[in-house]
């Protein structure tokens, strides 16, 4: 009956009141005074950011994502919403990176970005970051995965690379409308899009215990595959990673290993 949420925002209470299921309580929390102006303040503030709106229902929507377990319904974008349906690839790691796994991590990036293919990482500091910039440098497309709401940048001294990223037609996603803070949980949930948007991952550095990991657990669930650099026996980088080795993960060791 009621095609779109533009509609549905705009019923009166009598109209919501007609639909099966509704009962006055409902319908009043839906008409509340309160709620349409904190959606309208939204609304105001996304124009004003350049903020976009991709809905599951949107043809932009990334196709990969929709055939994960527990996907977001709502995406907000800031920069080219043109490229989320890229051949992509994510380009993950620690923070607490060494210069060997910041190296690595450029040039997996910069080499399969001149291939064509998108680098998808979460825009924290250390691996995420020398994927994002690997990319740029080699001015092909990568976007930026985060934990909060798009006018909230974490870590704050990526504020330069958040920009470059937009400036050089890439783009920034999260599921969290503006103003929602990087708690602590949600980069869980965001790592599950990192995974949910490539074709497959390349973890880089990762220790024992390692956030990482869990984006890995996250990519077998959805049918990814997981690419490993091997690490030194003698850093604390590398235990993670070299474990995954064991376990059966994909060794990489140059771009021309990974298949897409």
């Amino acid at each position: 009956m009621y095609q779109t949420p533009e509609k549905i925002y705009q019923l009166k209470k009598a109209d919501i009141l007609k639909l099966k299921g509704f009962h006055e309580t409902l319908a009043d929390r839906i008409v509340n005074k309160e709620n349409k102006q904190c959606i309208d303040k939204q609304i105001e503030n996304m124009e004003k950011e350049k903020v976009k709106i991709i809905t599951i229902e949107d043809e932009e929507y990334p196709s990969l994502l929709k055939n994960i377990y527990d996907y977001p319904i709502t995406l907000y974008i800031k920069g080219n919403p043109q490229i989320v349906n890229k051949s992509s690839i994510g380009i993950i790691g620690c923070r607490e990176a060494s210069t060997y796994g910041k190296n690595v991590a450029e040039y997996f990036s910069y080499h399969l970005a001149r291939e064509g293919i998108s680098i998808v990482s979460g825009l924290a500091k250390g691996i995420d970051s020398h994927a994002h910039i690997g990319a740029i440098k080699a001015k092909g497309i990568t976007i930026g995965i985060i934990g909060s709401g798009l006018d909230i940048i974490y870590p704050k001294e990526n504020q330069y690379l958040y920009e470059k990223i937009i400036k050089e037609n890439g783009a920034i996603l999260s599921e969290y409308p503006l103003g929602v803070k990087p708690e602590k949980m949600n980069f869980p949930a965001r790592n599950r899009i990192i995974s949910g948007m490539s074709k497959g991952i390349i973890v880089v550095e990762a220790k024992k215990k390692s956030g990482t990991l869990l984006t890995v657990d996250f990519a077998l669930e959805q049918g990814r595959d997981v690419y490993v650099v091997p690490g030194n026996i003698d850093e604390m980088n590398s235990v993670g990673t070299n474990d995954l080795i064991k376990q059966g993960a994909k060794m990489v060791t140059t771009y021309r290993d990974i298949e897409i």
